[in-house]
C-alpha cells in the first residue's frame, strides 16, 4: 500500500495544484475582498478548523516561519466569514480543473468514477491526529463530479500532509529545515534561493543552514550530505506509509480502476502545469 499511496499522490497532486496556480481560486477569493493571495490562502486553507487563533493555524501549516500565518489570521477572517472563503476556495478550484480539462473529460464518465472512488476512499480514513484532514471531513462533499473530485483530492492532500508533519517532527526536522531538503532534492542550489524561504531573514535562513550542518545533514556547501539524502528519503518513506489507509477503503480491481481513470486526467492538469 506504500507503492499505493506514492502513486494516488502522483496521480492526485495536479488535481489540488490548481488552487494555488490558476487563476480562478485566488480571482474568487479576490472578490470576496481578501487583499492578497496569501490572505485568501491562510484564510480559505485554514478556515476548516473554525475560527482558531494563529497559534494554531501555524502549527497546523507546520511549513510556515514564525509570524507568517499571524499575518493573516484572525484578519483575514474578520469581514468576511470563513466559510465563505472555503466556498470560493473550492467554486474557483473546480472552475479551472473544468476550464483545463475541457467540456468533454470533465464531463464523462471516467471523471464521474473517478470522483466516487476518489470519494470513497478520502471519507474513509481514521481522522485520530490528523487535524488538517479531521477539519476538511467536517466540510459537505460537493455534488458536482467536478468539484467532489477536487475536494476529495484535496482531502486526501491534507490527510498526507499532516502524515507528512509527522514523519518530519518525528525526524526533528522544522518546517523551514523542511524547505531546504526539499529544496536540494530537486536540486535548488543554494537552497536558501527556494521560493517558499527565501524571503525569510538572511539571520534566520544562516542559523537554519548552521543548524543542518551541525547535525551533519548538509556539507559546508550547503548540500546534501549522505546522511542528509539518507533523512529526506526516510521521511518521505514514512509519509508514504502514513498515507495509506484511505486506499484500504478500496478493492484491489477499485484501485487499478482508479489509476486507469485518474491518467488521463492528470496528463491533461500535467501538461497544463495545473494552470
Amino acid at each position: 500500500m506504500t507503492h499505493t499511496a506514492r502513486r494516488m499522490f502522483e496521480l492526485l497532486e495536479p488535481i489540488c495544484l490548481v488552487t494555488f496556480l490558476a487563476d480562478e481560486c485566488n480571482e474568487e477569493l479576490a472578490a470576496l475582498g481578501h487583499r492578497t493571495y496569501w490572505d485568501g490562502y491562510f484564510a480559505s486553507r485554514a478556515a476548516p478548523l473554525g475560527r482558531v487563533p494563529a497559534q494554531v493555524v501555524h502549527a497546523a501549516f507546520y511549513s510556515f516561519a514564525d509570524g507568517e500565518a499571524a499575518r493573516h489570521i484572525p484578519s483575514a477572517w474578520e469581514t468576511i466569514p470563513p466559510e465563505a472563503s472555503v466556498a470560493a476556495r473550492e467554486r474557483g478550484s473546480a472552475a479551472s480543473v473544468r476550464r483545463i480539462l475541457g467540456e468533454e473529460l470533465a464531463g464523462s464518465p471516467g471523471l464521474v468514477r473517478a470522483a466516487d472512488l476518489t470519494t470513497k476512499a478520502a471519507t474513509s480514513a481514521p481522522t485520530e491526529g490528523r487535524v488538517m484532514y479531521a477539519g476538511m471531513r467536517t466540510l459537505p462533499v460537493p455534488s458536482d463530479p467536478v468539484a467532489r473530485l477536487w475536494h476529495s483530492a484535496t482531502m486526501l492532500r491534507e490527510h498526507r500532509g499532516d502524515g507528512h508533519v509527522a514523519a518530519l517532527v518525528c525526524a526533528r526536522i522544522g518546517g523551514t529545515e523542511a524547505h531546504v531538503l526539499s529544496a536540494l532534492a530537486e536540486g535548488i542550489h543554494p537552497p536558501e534561493s527556494f521560493g517558499r524561504i527565501h524571503h525569510l531573514p538572511k539571520e534566520r535562513l544562516a542559523a537554519v543552514m548552521d543548524g543542518l550542518r551541525e547535525r551533519g545533514l548538509v556539507d559546508t556547501d550547503g548540500r546534501f550530505t549522505d546522511a542528509g539524502r539518507e533523512t529526506r528519503q526516510r521521511i518521505e518513506a514514512l509519509t508514504d506509509e502514513l498515507a495509506a489507509a484511505p486506499y484500504d477503503a478500496l478493492s484491489p480491481a477499485e484501485l487499478d480502476e482508479l489509476v486507469a481513470e485518474l491518467e488521463p486526467i492528470t496528463a491533461k492538469l500535467v501538461a497544463a502545469g495545473s494552470r
